[in-house]
């Protein structure tokens, strides 16, 4: 291993070290992070555009099998989630980012070829789904290796920054793929798909190899670029945080937080298709779903510097109220049930305040973390990482989920109910722990 990329003397709490020498550091890890974790995101729910895509080109994929595979990278993203949790304190943010940066051009090459094969099986997809989780995966490397450069007055803005920008890699998917779609950009390796019922010719192809290129720069711009922190830990050693009982509870409302984000990222294209577009065929899935993730990633932007002013936890306080309220709407209002497509624009507007929450509380919680775990800057980037592990799997639950209550009950409104119990109790944990005058660690 090369000294040269690792930071020996690294201390961004000193106020002299920071603004000679740490903040440009800092800013610099920041810039290259998050243009990498933008593409993340990007591999991460090209599955919420491309299982739209493939019935209308001849796959014979029945609707739960769609839901299914929109799941997959979801379930990935959690499983990896947790792994990456403890690996940048074993192998430093220079190598984790570089590498995991570059891999992602695997998953991305096997889908666009994929889809230019009618034959391809489900399987298979299923297999390169699983492979796009990586994307997911890997937030929770960035994430800890952000909160470990800046000091903890700079922490809100710094991870409201890195994961806002970042999660707008999902509308970056939502809103490039269908314009990308029309162009013959990779036509030279035989690719080319026939709407079935229009006779259009679409190259879905692209939505896969566009993002190639730049994942290849920036892994390698990671890798010359990025230095290490040495916060030396082994896999046992960071276990500890597993002792303290707010790590359960930040998990609580990071899950109804980023784990609402994610999923509805990953199923409002596709509840969009099943609930009114049989309504009313003029409604375009792909035309609206990439709203929800811009909105919420633009809230977490900017609720990332509010949150350093004003405290995380109240901000989350507001997140759950307003997701209780919402999301109990969205079920007596019928909108999960419609009968005429009069009530998409409702339906549309109740989700679109839903991302538009979830992104303040993605911000709050992320200010709070620091702040409740403040003895341990390690512990403070290891739960981070743990409580975005879990709730990534967001996309997994909302498909899988939806998919059985649909089975159970004829509708999705069981799944949403469930929904709301969940944020009632993260809301009350965040009162009693983290608001309420007199709690155990204000922050």
């Amino acid at each position: 291993m090369n000294n040269s990329h690792w930071l020996t003397d690294y201390d961004p709490s000193n106020e002299e070290f920071w603004n000679k020498k740490g903040k440009k550091i800092a800013w610099k890890t920041l810039t290259i992070t998050t243009a990498a974790l933008t593409f993340s995101f990007a591999t991460w729910f090209l599955y919420s555009v491309i299982v739209i895509k493939l019935p209308q080109i001849g796959f014979q994929f029945t609707d739960d099998q769609l839901f299914w595979m929109a799941a997959m990278p979801g379930l990935a993203g959690g499983l990896l989630r947790i792994v990456n949790t403890f690996l940048i304190p074993i192998y430093g943010t220079r190598k984790i980012i570089s590498i995991s940066t570059l891999i992602k051009i695997i998953p991305l090459l096997m889908l666009g070829f994929a889809v230019m094969n009618p034959q391809t099986s489900f399987t298979y997809f299923m297999i390169i789904g699983f492979l796009l989780g990586i994307g997911g995966g890997d937030f929770s490397s960035f994430m800890p290796s952000t909160s470990l450069f800046f000091p903890k007055k700079a922490a809100g803005t710094a991870l409201g920054i890195q994961a806002g920008v970042g999660n707008f890699g999902v509308s970056l998917v939502q809103l490039l793929s269908p314009l990308i779609m029309s162009l013959t950009l990779f036509s030279f390796l035989g690719g080319g798909q026939i709407i079935v019922e229009t006779g259009k010719t679409i190259y879905l192809e692209n939505i896969a190899f566009i993002y190639v290129i730049p994942l290849f720069i920036i892994g390698i711009w990671a890798w010359f670029s990025l230095k290490s922190i040495p916060v030396k830990a082994s896999f046992k050693e960071q276990l500890d945080i597993f002792k303290d009982r707010h790590t359960l509870y930040c998990t609580m409302t990071y899950i109804m937080t980023f784990g609402i984000f994610a999923g509805f990222s990953a199923a409002f294209p596709l509840m969009i298709k099943n609930l009114y577009a049989p309504l009313d065929k003029t409604i375009d899935p792909l035309q609206f779903a990439f709203y929800g993730p811009l909105i919420g990633s633009a809230s977490r932007v900017i609720f990332g510097k509010i949150a350093d002013k004003t405290g995380g936890a109240i901000l989350t306080h507001i997140t759950g109220i307003a997701l209780i309220i919402l999301i109990s709407r969205l079920i007596l209002g019928g909108y999960l049930t419609p009968t005429s497509p009069d009530q998409f624009q409702g339906f549309l507007v109740i989700v679109l305040a839903i991302f538009f929450f979830t992104g303040i509380g993605n911000a709050a919680t992320f200010k709070q973390f620091p702040t409740i775990f403040a003895e341990s800057p390690r512990k403070a980037a290891g739960v981070i990482g743990f409580t975005s592990a879990i709730a990534a799997f967001g996309p997994f639950v909302f498909n899988v989920l939806i998919t059985q209550s649909r089975a159970i009950s004829g509708d999705a409104r069981l799944f949403f109910w469930f929904l709301v119990v969940g944020c009632v109790m993260a809301t009350a944990v965040n009162w009693y722990f983290y608001t309420r005058k007199g709690c155990a660690r204000p922050c």
